[in-house]
């Protein structure tokens, strides 16, 4: 790979645009959590986490079988689940990006915008995790081999694999987001926050995608081949883990056939896959799909 000072003197006028742009969109919108969001108020206790059409159990027989007061408590235990992935991979991109950035011109748009980010993502993963504490939920970790896997992939992973990681995570979750924000059986807090979310994750991907073509430039055949099994594995792993098994025990259902129904159910295999069509599309445009890669993606219902 390039010497993070040589990529930093070889950007050209229309990558630094880009980063320009983005910090230009980053000083005129943006939010701040802690006063955008009614930290106070009750919460009604017939919303739900997130659009029911979003749960994992939506759809199938055992979802027919559960009292109205199972459904609420399902979804907010499902969004904090997701909340609480979404803190552990975004501690794991801060990290990947702090590294990429590494000696790199602190003048150049790419840089500055490159830590903008970062503060940005602090302030995500303080929001998620206040919204759980409101809503009393515990958080929810991915299984400790992936956590532990993790740890060497974040202190390893840099390049276009990095950056298709962080696009990978941010686009599953924009996708489910921007229903979260419009869903009026959705609890406010759970609207607000991504509301937040998806504005500023909007400028995280475009960066990303950007990244992703730079590094991609002039790679060779087996670094090609590698990169994108790596990050069709990295998806994998993000959605299997945005929830956690818990979330059932927790309303009350048998962990065991929750778990078989959410597994089966056709109707989250159709969201999923309808959720990542943008981002297949790209990462076919970069030549980031192949069979190995294709093969994964389909596991996990992302085509």
């Amino acid at each position: 790979m390039t010497s993070a000072a040589a990529r930093s003197t070889q950007r050209t006028a229309p990558e630094q645009d880009v980063s320009r742009r983005l910090l230009d969109s980053s000083a005129t919108l943006s939010y701040d959590p802690a006063t955008e969001i009614d930290w106070d108020a009750p919460l009604p206790e017939d919303k739900y986490g997130l659009n029911p059409e979003w749960s994992t159990l939506y759809g199938t027989p055992l979802w027919d079988e559960m009292s109205e007061a199972q459904r609420v408590t399902l979804t907010r235990h499902e969004v904090c689940s997701i909340m609480s992935t979404g803190i552990w991979f975004e501690m794991i991109l801060q990290q990947m990006i702090l590294r990429d950035q590494y000696v790199h011109d602190p003048a150049n748009a790419e840089f500055q915008f490159a830590l903008t980010e970062i503060a940005d993502e602090c302030r995500h993963s303080i929001m998620f995790a206040r919204t759980c504490e409101k809503l009393g939920v515990p958080a929810y970790f991915p299984h400790k081999v992936v956590v532990e896997l993790a740890r060497v992939f974040k202190s390893t992973a840099g390049g276009e694999v990095a950056y298709g990681g962080t696009l990978v995570a941010e686009e599953v979750l924009d996708v489910m987001q921007r229903d979260w924000m419009r869903g009026e059986n959705v609890l406010d807090i759970v609207r607000t926050s991504s509301k937040i979310h998806v504005v500023e994750e909007s400028r995280h991907m475009k960066f990303a995608r950007q990244e992703i073509r730079e590094h991609m430039e002039g790679i060779s055949p087996f670094r090609r081949r590698t990169s994108a099994t790596t990050i069709a594995a990295v998806a994998y792993v993000i959605v299997r883990s945005l929830v956690n098994p818990g979330v059932y025990r927790a309303a009350g259902l048998d962990t065991r056939r929750a778990v078989a129904a959410a597994a089966s159910n056709q109707h989250r295999k159709s969201m999923m896959r309808n959720a990542c069509a943008g981002l297949m599309e790209f990462l076919s445009e970069a030549g980031l799909l192949n069979r190995p890669a294709v093969a994964l993606y389909q596991r996990v219902h992302m085509i």
